[in-house]
C-alpha cells in the first residue's frame, strides 16, 4: 500500500509519508507559486495529502507513492483554508513510473495531468527543471516547502519552508542498502533537527530556483537525513510522459 509504513529488506525500515516541515518557517505568502497541494484517498478510502509542483500549464509533478483515487490539486495557496486566488482543479490522469516499486521506493516520480490548464499569474507559476546533466553536490543548501504536520502535531494552514543541506550518499547507504545515488539523493544534516516528515511526500527540493529532488521517504528512526528522488535522472522519462499525457 502506497501510504502505508514500508520496510526495505536490507537494513532499516522506512516511512513513505515522507515530509512534515520540522522546526521551519512559514513561507513569505506565495513566494513558492509553483507549490501544489494535493488531496486523494488512498487504497482504503482514507483521506490523504501529498505536496507537489506545477512543471507545466496542467502538468503537476508529485511523489509516485502519492497516487490515490479521487485526486484533486489546489494551485495558488498559502493559507490552504482560504480559496482567495487559488485555484483547484481535478487530476484527468496520473502517470506514475511505471518502474516504481512500493517497497523499496525506486523510482518515486508522478505525473498528474489536470483537467484543464492553470491560470499563470502571480500566485501561479511553474518551476524549472533540471537539464540530465545536472547534478546537485554535497553540501550545496536547499529548501523545502509544504503543509505537512507541525512537530507539535497539528496540521498548519500556512505553507511552511525549511532549507536542506545536501549529503554525501553513503550516509543515506548506510541506513539502507537500497538506496541509489544515482537517482536519489541524501538531504539533511543527521546534526540538525529541521527536516521533513508525514504530509509533505511529493513536495520539492528547490535549489537555485530549480526542483531538483522530490520528497520520497524517512528512514526509522526518524532522524534526518531523508531520501527524495533525483529529478535530473528521469528527464528523458520526464520528456516522454509529458509528451503522452499532450496527446489526445
Amino acid at each position: 500500500m502506497f501510504l502505508l509504513l514500508v520496510f526495505l529488506v536490507a537494513v532499516l525500515p522506512v516511512n513513505t509519508e515522507g515530509g512534515k516541515i520540522i522546526w521551519g518557517t512559514e513561507s513569505k505568502p506565495h513566494s513558492r507559486p509553483y507549490m501544489a497541494y494535493i488531496h486523494f484517498y488512498d487504497s482504503k478510502l482514507v483521506p490523504r495529502s501529498c505536496g507537489g509542483f506545477l512543471v507545466g500549464e496542467d502538468i503537476v509533478m508529485t511523489a509516485a507513492h502519492c497516487y490515490g483515487s479521487r485526486m484533486i490539486v489546489t494551485l495558488g495557496a498559502h493559507n490552504i483554508q482560504e480559496r482567495k486566488n487559488t485555484q483547484v482543479i481535478h487530476v484527468y490522469e496520473a502517470k506514475p513510473h511505471e518502474d516504481f516499486n512500493s517497497e523499496t521506493l525506486v523510482n518515486d516520480i508522478m505525473l498528474l495531468k489536470l483537467e484543464h490548464k492553470a491560470q499563470l499569474n502571480s500566485v501561479v507559476k511553474t518551476i524549472a527543471l533540471p537539464k540530465s546533466h545536472d547534478w546537485v553536490k554535497p553540501g550545496q543548501v536547499c529548501t523545502v516547502a509544504g503543509w505537512g504536520i507541525l512537530p507539535n502535531c497539528t496540521s498548519p494552514n500556512a505553507l511552511q519552508e525549511v532549507k536542506q543541506e545536501v549529503q554525501n550518499g553513503q550516509k543515506c547507504y548506510a541506513r539502507s542498502k537500497n538506496y541509489n545515488d544515482s537517482i536519489q539523493l541524501c538531504v539533511g544534516n543527521p546534526n540538525d533537527r529541521k527536516s521533513t516528515s508525514e504530509g509533505d511526500s511529493g513536495g520539492p527540493l528547490v535549489c537555485d530556483g530549480v526542483a531538483q529532488g522530490i520528497v520520497s521517504f524517512r528512514f526509522c528512526p526518524y532522524t534526518p537525513p531523508r531520501v527524495f528522488t533525483r529529478i535530473s535522472s528521469f528527464i528523458l522519462w520526464l520528456q516522454k510522459s509529458m509528451k503522452q499525457l499532450q496527446q489526445p
